[in-house]
Parts: C-alpha cells; structure tokens; sequence
C-alpha cells in the first residue's frame, strides 16, 4: 500500500506497522509493544493476502495463493495488568480505507466448495469515505460497513495455530457487526492478553458463504481497556444502536433451506438465492455466490422442531434498487 495514503493517521497513541504481524496464534510471541489500559493503536496496513492480491490482480492469481501468507494478524499487543479470566474490552474508533477491496472464489474453499470447484475473482473500487454503495457487476450496489474479520487474544494452548478457524478466545469470527463504536469483550486466557487484529472488511453478510467478503486493505484504529474478573467463556459484544438500518430499507428477498442437518440445509438456503439471482437479474452463478457472501445474511429460523431444521438467506433488496 502506498506509504502517501496515511500522511493522515488515525490519531492514536502507538503504531503498529505492517512489519509488526504474524501468520499465526502463539502465545510464545514477543509481544510487539507493551500498553496500559485505556491506551489507542493504529494497525496500519493489514491486507489478508500479504500483498498476493492487488488491485491489478486477474482470476488467475487466485490459483497460486499461497495459503501460508493467508490472514496475518497485527500485534501481539501485551496490556500491562491482563490475566487469565480478565475481559478485554476492545472499542474499534475508525477505518481508513486503500479504496479498493476484493471477493474471491477460492477452489476447494468456502460453503458450496463443491458446487464451485473453479476460481473467481472480483476486484472492487468504492468511495474511501465509506459513505457511498460499492458498485457489483451489472445493476448491483452493496452498502458499505468496515470491520475486522480476525480480532482476539492468544489461546492458552501452547504452540502454533492457524488464524482460519476462530477459537474460545476470539480470532477470525467474521462477525460484520464488529464494527465501529461496537464494544467486543475477549476473555483473557494469558498474561497481558496479547491481542491481535487482521482481516479487513469493506463489507460481508453474514456467513460469509463464499469464504471472502469485500477483503480490502485498510488501516484501524481501537482503544483497548481492562475488564478485571470477567470470566468469560467466550467473547460478547454490545452494539450502540440498530445493525441492519443501512439494508432494511427496501426489503428483503429471503430462501430457506429444511432438513435434519443444519449444515446442508443452509447450503441450500444459499444455494436457493442462487437460483433466485439468476432467474430474477439474470446473474451467473459464481457472482451470485460471491454477492451473498458479501450482503446475503444467513439466520437460523428454527432448531426445535425436530427432526429438521429451518435456515434463511436474507438478501437486502436495497442492492438492486
């Protein structure tokens, strides 16, 4: 990223600089700076790819992704006072944005991995601000709201573990709700935390079905405080007002999918809309796909009436009004 898109930073007290990652959760880590609670940190340049993605990409780098440079985290960060059964509370305070993100169909990846054995690649460009609808193929228009898809504090387990899957203590959640002004509290399971953050989001619904959201590389800035004897089983999160204004506006159409196994019945919930897509806006599959990843919200309608289960795909009207 170009060092001239952050002559403006996001005026907090410390930095951490793009050198200041790693490809994995370990608490062994050298913290990359120590900070007291209540203190700001400005993440600069976190890109989910290392770099392997550009803006100029074309579908054919998507084949030779190296997935060990896949979801770096920024830190560790050590807060002076955090042990095990303490909370951290984390308040993200801003974005700034590169302006351009991606979506991707990455082969043997994603919920309908079969369905979609091929790659694809969508590359986007939207207004920094955030303010205005990121433009999708022909006719679509998906609102913006910046998060962090990867954002938590180290296991108690020793060694290393992947950034892909989350864990009891936070890590690659892709919960588009995380978002500004948004208080998430992480229970504490090692000395001084050790927080980290990655994995950028210029949008997502949720799910995240394809694997990718509109993954764009961005600077954030969060205040990190201390919550003393929490005991916290898993991370929560308290919102300052309503999550789904910026899409409710038109409506929504919405797919189900029935059936005793709660994974398959949200495959064909998806693969539902799918379907819908193409016969409502004449949309190829693989696009169809990778737009309910990035706006489709996934809900479980119902898991009482057994033996089967109901799940819905809600896409906002809104993106093609």
């Amino acid at each position: 990223m170009d060092q001239k898109k952050h002559e403006h930073t996001l005026g907090c007290k410390h930095t951490i600089h793009q050198h200041q990652q790693n490809l994995c959760w370990d608490n062994s880590i050298k913290p990359a700076m120590t900070v007291a609670p209540g203190d700001t940190i400005e993440f600069r340049d976190i890109d989910a790819t290392c770099g392997q993605i550009t803006a100029k990409s074309t579908v054919g780098d998507i084949a030779t992704l190296d997935f060990s440079r896949i979801n770096p985290i920024a830190g560790p960060i050590y807060v002076d006072g955090a042990e095990p059964g303490d909370a951290l509370k984390v308040t993200l305070l801003g974005f700034q944005s590169s302006g351009w993100a991606w979506t991707a169909i990455v082969p043997g990846f994603g919920l309908l991995a079969d369905d979609f054995p091929e790659p694809a690649l969508n590359i986007w460009s939207y207004d920094k601000s955030f303010s205005q609808s990121a433009l999708y193929g022909p006719g679509a228009k998906v609102p913006l709201k910046p998060f962090c898809g990867t954002i938590g504090v180290a296991p108690a387990e020793s060694g290393k573990h992947s950034t892909i899957p989350p864990h009891s203590a936070g890590g690659n959640m892709d919960i588009r709700d995380l978002t500004v002004g948004v208080e998430l509290y992480l229970p504490v399971k090692v000395k001084g935390a050790l927080f980290s953050i990655g994995d950028t989001h210029a949008a997502q619904g949720d799910g995240e079905v394809c694997g990718t959201a509109i993954e764009s590389p961005m600077s954030v800035a969060a205040k990190l405080e201390l919550v003393k004897g929490a005991n916290l089983r898993f991370p929560r999160f308290r919102t300052s007002g309503p999550v789904t204004r910026h899409l409710d506006a038109k409506g929504y159409e919405v797919t189900t999918g029935i059936g005793p196994d709660l994974m398959e019945a949200t495959k064909n919930a998806v693969r539902g809309m799918i379907d819908l897509l193409g016969q409502q806006h004449n949309m190829n599959a693989a696009d169809a796909y990778m737009l309910c990843s990035v706006c489709a919200d996934m809900r479980i309608s119902e898991v009482v009436d057994q033996p089967n289960w109901v799940v819905s795909c809600y896409l906002p009207r809104i993106v093609f009004d």
